[in-house]
């Protein structure tokens, strides 16, 4: 079999995307945090999670990650892990102020990380990719589901 020309598109964006991925995650880091706490903090600060498997499922993790994150971030006095009064069963969890501290400090890092990649690429450029890695998504996961139905049907 002949080498490609070419580098296959998905082997590309597979190391684009951990290049990216890496370079996001130090970035946080320097701000002194991480890609869980930051997922963490900005999903807190969009809304009141009714139960942390929700909140779980938002930041697309599973609980008992979630609760892993989550002890940390409590000890950190980042987060406040309380009982529900009206239902024992379900923790409620609210930023601090030293956690709406960090948030900001993330949020900044993950803004100047943003800024970073549009660097050289003009505004119809950014759109113009933004659409292209949609199609691509779209692609994969029509694929995906085709291949999940097919599963499914017995012969």
């Amino acid at each position: 079999m002949p080498s490609p020309d070419t580098e296959p598109l998905g082997l590309l964006l597979a190391r684009t995307a951990r290049s990216v991925s890496r370079a996001f995650d130090e970035a946080l880091a320097a701000a002194g945090g991480s890609r869980p706490m930051w997922l963490i903090l900005l999903a807190l600060k969009q809304r009141r999670w009714e139960t942390q498997a929700e909140l779980a499922r938002a930041v697309g993790i599973t609980g008992p990650t979630l609760t892993h994150h989550l002890d940390k971030m409590v000890q950190r006095d980042l987060v406040t892990r309380q009982r529900d009064p009206d239902n024992r069963r379900v923790q409620v969890i609210e930023m601090t102020p030293p956690g709406d501290d960090v948030f900001h400090r993330l949020r900044a890092a993950a803004v100047r990380h943003d800024r970073r990649l549009h660097e050289g690429f003009d505004d119809n450029e950014i759109r113009q990719l933004r659409s292209l890695l949609a199609r691509l998504s779209v692609a994969v996961d029509a694929d995906a589901q085709a291949g999940a139905a097919d599963d499914s049907v017995v012969t």
